[in-house]
């Protein structure tokens, strides 16, 4: 399975903003179980550590934890809490730990396979995690970009 990727990190107002959106060669129901497979999370995403939930699947109330080890020298720990859930049609999550804000992804059926459209905004909660967005906000986008290409990327991997 190959995904095409459109989208691109920008910085406004102190925060990351995130807008993109991907497309799946896969049929929703089986995209959608792909992605409610937190057992596999760890193998398609070997940057991601240490990740638990409280309960099975992306409804609401389950809150997903982890570490992020990224391409630049520091590891992010992320707390997701999943509202607003509707199988098969749209997540929205509010973020914790080192990184604050929130997200949305919707889901739909195109041309044969799954289209996922997101947008987050990621506020820095840390001190050094406000630190390097002042010293090295550039690197911090591209860090970032790079992360969202591996988690697109790794939806493929490990089935």
């Amino acid at each position: 399975m190959m995904a095409t990727v459109a989208g691109r990190s920008t910085w406004s107002d102190g925060r990351i903003r995130y807008a993109g959106e991907f497309w799946f060669p896969a049929a929703l129901e089986d995209f959608w179980r792909a992605i409610e497979d937190f057992d596999r999370y760890q193998v398609r995403w070997p940057w991601l550590r240490e990740f638990r939930t409280d309960a099975s699947g992306l409804v609401d109330g389950n809150v997903l934890r982890g570490t992020i080890v990224p391409p630049i020298p520091y590891r992010l720990h992320l707390q997701v809490r999943l509202h607003s859930c509707e199988r098969l049609s749209v997540t929205k999550a509010d973020l914790g730990g080192d990184l604050g804000g929130d997200a949305t992804m919707y889901f739909d059926e195109l041309e044969g396979g799954t289209r996922v459209r997101v947008q987050w905004t990621l506020l820095m909660a840390t001190a050094p995690m406000r630190m390097a967005a002042l010293v090295a906000r550039p690197l911090l986008l591209w860090g970032h970009d790079r992360i969202v290409e591996m988690a697109v990327a790794g939806i493929t991997r490990g089935d």
